[in-house]
């Protein structure tokens, strides 16, 4: 059993090591970071939402940007092209991503609540943070790479 585990974590990490697609992921995540803080500085200087309440609008949009492109770029050899398997990936995408927006979320909410940090900074940081803990589980989970 040991050899077998050992051998899941080694697939899995190798699977992560992928220069091209971590580079491509990366990629992606600018884009979405970029969509991510301009609807965020929109919402929160042009409505009377505070920055936590325009981050959960700023991040479904965002996310739904970052999915459709990595699905086509970034991912595209990875799961059928039929509605039913786009539509689960996109929910196991937004399941995954949610972990990372935790993540995000409450690295904005402390920078900004108990260092006065500005909203803006304190959400690239949060990003920086989240990056990696989406990396890995939309790799691993949403298009499991390791099974190629």
């Amino acid at each position: 059993m040991s050899g077998s585990l050992s051998e899941a974590v080694r697939t899995r990490f190798r699977a992560l090591c992928s220069t091209a697609r971590f580079s491509q992921f990366a990629g992606v995540g600018l884009v979405g970071a970029a969509v991510d803080n301009l609807v965020l500085v929109l919402l929160v200087e042009l409505t009377g939402l505070g920055p936590v309440g325009a981050k959960v609008i700023s991040w479904e949009l965002s996310i739904a940007v970052i999915f459709a492109v990595n699905e086509r770029w970034t991912f595209s050899e990875y799961g059928a092209m039929t509605p039913r398997a786009l539509g689960k990936r996109f929910a196991r995408s937004n399941a995954v991503r949610f972990a990372g927006f935790l993540v995000t979320l409450s690295v904005l909410a402390i920078l900004t609540t108990w260092f006065g940090v500005w909203y803006l900074v304190a959400n690239l940081i949060g990003t920086g943070v989240g990056f990696f803990v989406n990396y890995t589980c939309e790799s691993l989970y949403t298009w499991k790479v390791h099974r190629d």
